[in-house]
């Protein structure tokens, strides 16, 4: 057997069925590069309140960031940007060199925390609670305003706690 010959004798294509193709491989055609272009441009995604590490151009003097209520970025050495996801959403990430040449674009998809995190809807109201494993409340964008408030409140005096190395009231001094 010839590997260069079809194992199968070649088939025709009734006239009617090449007039009726035409336009579907026109519109294919047409669409190719836009489909190249669009592949070139590779979507990064990132979980809200999470940090990604991505790979720029080494030549990376600037990182413009579309929407920055969506993603903020943090531009390291040699190309290296900490993206971390701030809301919901969708925007894009530009690298520009020093003279100002865009060398990369991409697109930044922001979604939805873990699945450990569990809603609970009482009427008009949300609240979100982390359940690993045991369920605490968890603060999370579209929450209701008063709970937001007092779990956002709860965790901000926890921390002033803890990087006030516990010299909080009632704490002995030593």
């Amino acid at each position: 057997m010839n590997p260069l010959r079809p194992s199968h004798p070649r088939q025709s294509l009734p006239c009617g069925a090449l007039l009726r193709a035409a336009p579907v491989l026109a519109v294919a055609l047409l669409l190719a590069p836009a489909a190249a272009q669009a592949s070139e441009q590779a979507t990064v995604t990132v979980t809200v309140d999470n940090a990604k590490v991505i790979r720029l151009p080494e030549r990376t003097a600037t990182v413009i960031v579309g929407n920055p209520i969506i993603a903020d970025v943090s531009l390291q050495r040699n190309g290296i940007v900490v993206l971390t996801g701030k809301s919901f959403g969708s925007t894009n990430l530009i690298a520009l060199d020093s003279s100002g040449t865009m060398l990369a674009e991409s697109a930044i998809s922001v979604r939805a925390g873990s699945p450990s995190v569990v809603t609970v809807q009482r009427g008009l109201e949300r609240e979100s609670y982390s359940c690993t494993p045991a369920c605490q409340p968890a603060m999370q964008l579209g929450d209701a305003q008063r709970y937001f408030a007092e779990v956002s409140g709860q965790a901000g005096q926890r921390n002033s706690l803890a990087t006030a190395g516990g010299a909080g009231p009632g704490s002995a001094a030593r």
